[in-house]
């Protein structure tokens, strides 16, 4: 069973194709980076993965059920979405532990008392992505990578099979976001892990634990399969519209804009 599959998927809006002809197919336990330029269709693409947004037209089954003829709100318990446009969401006086319960009931903040057995799972959530030290702090006092594992925790507490992660280190300086991808890659590596889709755009961002990437570029596939084949020069140079140089060192993948024959990392 695949973890999803589209066939054919084109989305209209306002008559104007935001996606045209996307077929992808995701393999339990493969983990996949999408990558694309600012507006190339990235979001709207995983807005249809969970049923957020409906195709003009094409097919969409995910984790073997078929959209049009499942539940969407119970196939969603089943699908973890982090991203940064919820981090600040929260009400101010919310602890990690009760931004990791939450995931329970999708819910920003509390509307109801939970039970003994479900906090239990909220920490053993946020022991999964080391911020069991941070349960009783307050979210809002969290540095921005605290916060993301704590979002990470809340996405994990319903035990998906498919994670999806929009552009999850944006806003982290260097440092922040090193120990962030190191956490995802041990996540990655553990024998129940959920299969993994990473938005980025920075090449370097997609550690070893990624084997394969899909290119959107206006809205349309550029190129999709193993990251070794994908991520090229030539290839970028058309996701970017710029001319620029990859280069691999230690597993991890370096892309240099060149501008009047400067080298410039994004």
């Amino acid at each position: 069973m695949a973890i999803v599959e589209l066939r054919d998927i084109t989305y209209l809006r306002e008559g104007r194709p935001i996606l045209s002809g996307i077929c992808w197919r995701i393999e339990p336990g493969r983990h996949w980076a999408l990558l694309g330029a600012n507006g190339s269709g990235k979001t709207t693409l995983l807005k249809i993965i969970t049923g957020y947004e409906w195709p003009s037209a094409g097919e969409v089954s995910v984790l073997g059920q078929r959209f049009g003829d499942c539940n969407l709100r119970e196939l969603r318990k089943a699908v973890g979405w982090v991203s940064s446009a919820v981090l600040h969401q929260f009400p101010m006086h919310s602890t990690a532990i009760e931004v990791a319960v939450s995931g329970l009931d999708a819910s920003i903040g509390l509307y109801r008392d939970f039970e003994p057995h479900e906090w239990d799972a909220a920490r053993a959530a946020l022991e999964r992505v080391d911020a069991a030290p941070l349960a009783e702090r307050a979210y809002r006092l969290l540095s921005q990578g605290e916060q993301q594992r704590v979002l990470i925790a809340r996405a994990l507490i319903n035990r998906p099979l498919l994670l999806i992660l929009d552009e999850p280190c944006a806003g982290l300086d260097p440092a922040a976001r090193e120990l962030f991808l190191a956490h995802l890659e041990r996540l990655a590596r553990e024998a129940d892990a959920p299969t993994m889709v990473m938005v980025t755009h920075h090449i370097e961002e997609i550690g070893p634990w990624i084997e394969d990437v899909l290119v959107l570029r206006r809205g349309r596939m550029l190129a999709a399969g193993r990251k070794e084949e994908v991520l090229s020069s030539e290839l970028l140079e058309k996701a970017f519209g710029g001319a620029c140089r990859v280069e691999h060192r230690e597993g991890r993948y370096y892309l240099y804009l060149r501008w009047n024959g400067d080298h410039h990392a994004p």
